[in-house]
């Protein structure tokens, strides 16, 4: 879990500036048109597919009723789920493991405040990664076997994870 706070950004410093003054400071990729990419406006209510959105609930980066906010913004069904513990520990919170999450229901009324939709929450025990997976399950396709890995050209070097994950 610590290991993550030490893990850099992996940005240019320009790009970086730029991302931290566009989303943070001045909090304009809400605005409709105010962000333009490659000539291309963005306007998040655009976005129309089912999104899962999780905020955690002592999160000091993007607190959780500023990431509820995703429910506003986007035009397709959120799924809004608050993650207790903070910005790193409310997300890595694996099955098994303490804590607790919130939920509302599909057919529950829309909350229009943060504060609205945590008092009409269903409050659970555990990791909000099961409830992540139904919630893929539900949009998922059949499973099948995974597809042959490598080529007669590329033979798979070793077993996934692979031996990356153990340089240190």
């Amino acid at each position: 879990l610590l290991y993550w706070n030490s893990d850099g950004t992996r940005m240019t410093r320009a790009a970086h500036s730029w991302y931290l003054r566009n989303t943070y400071v001045e909090n304009n990729l809400i605005e409709p048109g105010k962000i333009t990419l490659k000539d291309e406006a963005i306007d998040l209510s655009s976005i129309r597919q089912d999104t899962y959105a999780v905020g955690a609930e002592k999160d000091h980066i993007v607190p959780w009723d500023a990431a509820w906010r995703v429910t506003q913004l986007f035009g397709g069904d959120v799924r809004f789920v608050r993650a207790s513990s903070g910005h790193i520990a409310g997300i890595v919170n694996p099955p098994g493991g303490k804590g607790a999450y919130w939920t509302k229901e599909a057919g529950d009324a829309p909350a229009t405040t943060p504060e609205q939709w945590l008092q009409s929450a269903t409050r659970h025990e555990g990791s909000w990664w099961p409830d992540w997976t139904a919630w893929l399950s539900a949009r998922s396709g059949r499973k099948s076997a995974p597809p042959r890995m490598g080529s007669s050209k590329y033979p798979p070097l070793q077993d996934a994870p692979g031996t990356y994950v153990m340089e240190k």
